[in-house]
């Protein structure tokens, strides 16, 4: 069963010109326990909050101390208007959310979650891209404890890749760390089998 997020002492901006809807989503934030700030000026980088909610009819460029996907924070855009252009282009500044204007109460709280859902989901990628890019990075070791393997052992490529997985096995550490062990000469070149 899914957790449902408890929103209570998270710090909220809200990026706005003060109005009505203003006003309102600030008492709703209240209501699920979050600590509101409204301005309409860059947010600080090295002092973000919880979660920031833009209007992007107003539009946000030069407000958010990030671009795209990779908000540091779950990202909610209020809309007035659903032109699929004015969606996308919010979607695309890494908005998970978005409140219509004018504002529904019962839409606040949904959309928090959301934002919130594919904000872990999102960071969850980056951070798997970014393990991936890393062991990417490193292939190289791989290949040449493998060419180093083939020409000691007199073995095929195959052979070769089994036996430096099954080295990495047994000693329980990444395929990469015993490749550059291997070529470093810290580490015996593996037998065949």
């Amino acid at each position: 069963m899914r957790e449902t997020p408890n929103f209570t002492g998270w710090r909220a901006t809200i990026l706005h010109r003060e109005d009505s809807n203003t006003e309102r989503l600030t008492r709703q934030l209240k209501l699920i326990g979050l600590h509101v700030n409204v301005q309409w000026e860059p947010l600080d980088a090295g002092d973000l909050p919880d979660i920031v909610l833009v209007d992007a009819d107003q539009g946000f460029d030069g407000l958010l101390p990030w671009s795209g996907e990779d908000a540091p924070c779950p990202l909610v855009a209020l809309l007035g208007s659903e032109a699929p252009g004015r969606i996308a282009w919010a979607m695309a500044q890494g908005v998970g959310a978005i409140i219509a204007k004018p504002l529904a109460s019962s839409a606040v709280y949904p959309a928090l979650v959301m934002a919130l859902g594919i904000h872990k989901e999102r960071k969850a990628v980056i951070d798997k891209m970014k393990h991936l890019e890393e062991r990417v990075r490193l292939r190289p070791l791989v290949h040449a404890a493998v060419e180093r393997i083939i020409a000691v052992r007199k073995v095929d490529e195959e052979l070769a890749y089994t036996i430096l997985r099954n080295c990495a096995m047994q000693r329980r550490m990444p395929m990469e760390q015993v490749a550059a062990s291997i070529l470093g000469g810290g580490e015996p070149l593996p037998e065949a089998g």
